[in-house]
């Protein structure tokens, strides 16, 4: 995200994350796990995507329930025809959770009780209104059991339309 929203977002993930799973800074998910063979050609292909694709075009969509969390959602068909590249051609790879069309969103608080999920989700959309979304690139990281790892992260280059 763009400078400004991954403030907002990081902000309201310390604000209501439980600490000791906020292992992330806030993040849109396009896919959630390729084998570590993988990361060579997933980072060659994000290059070749990054230098050619501008940023795409996004809206922040109202926050909803995760049942024990909230996140807000991301429309963006830009983004999904990004995600769908990077999908196609890692086809026989992809897990289950990846086969299908994400529904793009930014968590900003998840495993608490759902009373708790329930309260910050009318706190949230009680002022909530649409908003352009800034999208700056594309990143990977590495799981490591609890911490992640940054593997890489690059910024989309292409000419604006």
């Amino acid at each position: 995200m763009g400078a400004a929203d991954q403030r907002h977002f990081d902000a309201l993930r310390a604000a209501h994350f439980p600490p000791d799973r906020n292992f992330l800074s806030a993040h849109i998910t396009l896919l959630h796990q390729l084998p570590p063979s993988a990361h060579d050609e997933l980072d060659r292909l994000v290059r070749r995507i990054a230098a050619d694709t501008p940023p795409p075009a996004a809206r922040l969509g109202a926050p909803y329930s995760l049942g024990r969390g909230v996140a807000f959602r991301v429309d963006s068909p830009e983004l999904l025809v990004i995600c769908e590249r990077i999908a196609d051609h890692f086809t026989g790879m992809l897990t289950a959770q990846d086969r299908g069309v994400p529904r793009l969103h930014i968590t900003v608080q998840n495993k608490v009780t759902s009373a708790t999920a329930r309260d910050l989700l009318a706190r949230l959309a009680t002022d909530f209104r649409p908003r352009p979304l800034e999208i700056t690139g594309l990143a990977a990281h590495h799981y490591r059991g609890g911490p992640w790892e940054d593997a890489f992260a690059r910024k989309f280059r292409g000419p604006r339309r």
